[in-house]
Formats: structure tokens, sequence, C-alpha cells
């Protein structure tokens, strides 16, 4: 079927990587963007985007579908219809699914899953190792020839040095970015949270923040002996990015990325006992979090993603200690950025960076530009809009939120990808 062509009109574009910031009309024509004037005559289907910002879909690198295994936590149908309510067109699922997806078939799986129920764009990302137990590496080539875009064993760090180089060079070969999570598992001990003041005071078990800052300054060092493409997730201490910093400064191929949980919380919130705020790697201090601010301000920081990790109350309303990690993240990522916009300590220019561009450029993705002839994934916002976070409401199975009941301002209203409409406001 055809895709109707269609007006975005009267908005405000805000596309970087063509130097476009003005108030005009988008024309999309047979999926693909025709081109941004001003007076574009009228077409199949006309969007009011006055008063809005329109910008190109979001990408987000790191997301948990579930799918196989844990349908009932989420599944692709489910995952994709929350990352179009999030205004995001592309995701990358990480392989922690059971089976893990850790070979070809699964891989296949997953790619024709997402054909069959998705609404955006679906890119697995492959495990280092074979079910992720850090003991051999999985086949990259024949994964990456089924539709894996990186490697990861998210979920659990590489610990092997040795096994971890091997991992570089071999993906490398194939020109697939290597993603860690970093965490130095006996120094980390398991701990529920940051350790500090608010784990002396709550007697929950903590974890150091030099878990992660060790293990980034290690895989770094590896990077550059390999010279394999590097990213780290979801970093949260002042010390990661220290680490960071130097290695770009030695052009080195870094890259990292935060969730917008990490530089909006703090560790205080963990005091409730409330097991929405058990994430990993843990929310950290108030110095932590301003230094995790301070670097996506100075451009160290290349990437937001929301860590989407979806879960159900059988994991959730237990101990803490007993709880599983992870937040539902998807549908308020994009509101808990805009604050940084509100509050200027980034442009909106270096937000599409952050949420469309880099996490495209980094993943190999055709995405985060609206440039003729691009496909047509695009996200109308309407920057102004408020709203109260109601996990009951959300496309996601997963209603583990710590920000029940806070008020956002920042709605997606559309979502499109190759120019059809996958989520529009009132859906």
């Amino acid at each position: 079927m055809r895709p109707m062509s269609i007006v975005i009109r009267g908005g405000r574009i805000v596309d970087p990587a063509n130097g476009v910031d003005r108030q005009a009309d988008l024309l999309i024509e047979e999926g693909r963007v025709a081109k941004i004037d001003t007076g574009i005559a009228s077409a199949e289907k006309e969007i009011d985007a006055r008063n809005m910002l329109v910008m190109p879909g979001f990408v987000d690198m790191h997301v948990h579908l579930r799918d196989p295994g844990e349908e009932y936590k989420e599944d692709i149908a489910s995952g994709t219809r929350a990352a179009a309510a999030g205004g995001f067109t592309s995701v990358c699922c990480m392989p922690n699914t059971h089976p893990t997806n850790d070979t070809r078939s699964v891989t296949e799986y997953i790619v024709n899953r997402a054909v069959e129920v998705g609404v955006v764009r679906v890119f697995p990302i492959g495990a280092i190792t074979k079910g992720r137990a850090g003991k051999a590496l999985c086949e990259y080539a024949d994964m990456r020839d089924a539709g894996i875009v990186a490697v990861s064993d998210d979920g659990d760090c590489v610990m092997d040095s040795a096994l971890m180089r091997r991992a570089m060079e071999y993906a490398a070969t194939f020109g697939l970015p290597v993603i860690q999570h970093c965490e130095d598992k006996a120094l980390a001990n398991g701990g529920s949270i940051n350790e500090g003041l608010v784990a002396t005071r709550t007697g929950l078990t903590s974890q150091p923040g030099q878990a992660e800052s060790i293990m980034v300054s290690r895989d770094i060092q590896l990077a550059g002996l390999t010279g394999a493409a590097y990213h780290a997730a979801h970093l949260s201490v002042a010390a990661s990015f220290d680490e960071i910093r130097r290695a770009k400064e030695k052009g080195l191929p870094v890259s990292c990325e935060v969730t917008p949980h990490h530089f909006t919380l703090t560790d205080e919130v963990c005091a409730s006992y409330d097991t929405h705020t058990k994430v990993n790697p843990p929310l950290r201090g108030a110095e932590d979090r301003d230094a995790l601010r301070a670097a996506i301000a100075e451009g160290v920081v290349d990437v937001i993603a929301s860590d989407h990790a979806p879960h159900s109350l059988l994991e959730k309303e237990v101990e803490y200690g007993l709880a599983d990690f992870g937040i539902s993240g998807l549908e308020t990522s994009l509101a808990l950025s805009l604050e940084l916009w509100r509050e200027k300590l980034i442009t909106l220019d270096r937000l599409v960076e952050l949420l469309s561009i880099n996490p495209a450029k980094i993943m190999n993705l055709k995405a985060g530009s609206l440039a003729s002839g691009m496909p047509a994934d695009v996200v109308v916002v309407d920057p102004e809009k408020t709203w109260t976070v109601e996990p009951a409401r959300f496309a996601s199975k997963g209603r583990n939120t710590p920000f029940t009941g806070k008020e956002l301002k920042g709605k997606v209203c559309y979502t499109l990808v190759a120019g059809n409409v996958v989520f529009g406001e009132g859906e």
C-alpha cells in the first residue's frame, strides 16, 4: 500500500544535521522527506504543528523488549508502541532475552517478529559471549548477517580482560560497536544502592562508584589497544566521565550514554524503600548526578538512552534487596530530557544530537536527519504540554517507574515511521 503524502505544517523544524532551525512546513511523499519549505501546497493528510517542535525521530540504543522469553513483562508489540509514544522511531534491543540473543536463529526471530507486530524500527544487539556467561565468544559474523548492529552482554560485564580484548578485535572486523555494562562484579557484590550515607541510614546493601569507573578505565585501554569502537552504557559517576573525557582527548573511538533517571534523581529517593528506584547502576549522590549533568553540557556524553527495563509486579512488589533492577523509561525519557533544555544546560540542537543523531551514528543507522530523500521518521512534540505520569496508561506492559504522579512538561503528539503515523495524540 502506497504511503499517503503528508504535510506537517507550521512547526519549528529542528534538524541540526542539516543546519535547520526555523518555522516551516515539512512534506512527506512515498515514505520519505520530500522538502522543507514555507507555504507547501496541501497533501492527502495534514498535521497542524503550530507551536510545536518537529524533529528527526529519536533513536534509543538501549532498550529491553523481553522478547523472546519474558513476554509477560514486555513484548515487541507493546515495547514498540511504548517507543512510538515516547517519540522513538528506532530502538536497539539488548540480548538478555530467554534464550539469549547469541545465535543467528534468535536474531532472526527478533527481526521477523518486529516486522510482523512492531510499529517502529527494531535493531537487535547480539551478545558478546554465549549465554552472556563471559566464557566464550559468539559468532558475530553470523549474527551480523542476520541483523545485529552491535554486541553487548548488558546486565553483565565481561570480566575477563583477555576475552574482552578478543571480543573487541572480533567485533572490529565486522564494524560492530562493543557496548559494555561497566560493573566490576566482585566490587559491586550485588549491592542494591549506591555506597554512601543513604545506604548507611537505610541498611540496604550497596556498591561503590568505583565498581563502574574501574571497568571504564580498563575497557578504554583495551579500545586503545584494539582500535575497536567502544561504547560505555548508562554511566553514572564523575570518575567515569573523567575517563571518557581523557579518552576522547586522545582520539580513541570511545562513546558513552546516560539515562534520564540518573541525571534527574539521586540516591535520596531510595530511602523510601520504593523498589521502583532500584536500578543498575544505582542512583548516585548529588555530586555524581551534578557531574553527569556537567558532562552532558560539556559534550563528553554522546547519547541519552532510556535503558527501558520493564518488569511485572512479581519482580518489584518484594523486599528491596530481592527486587529486580530497572525502570520502564521509554515514555518518560523525552519530558525528562527537555528539562535540560529548559534549564539552559543544553540547546535544542544538542538535545536532538543526544536523542537522535549520535545514537544513529554510533549504531550505523540511517536516521537522525530530515534531509530530502531520508526515510520520514519524524516526531512532533508539544514542548509546553503538561501531563502527569500515570503508569496504568503506559503503552508498555512495564508499570515500574519512580516518576508516578510527577507532573512533566513536554509531550509527543505524533510519531511517524517511514511516513506512517504510528502514534498520534489521543491514541
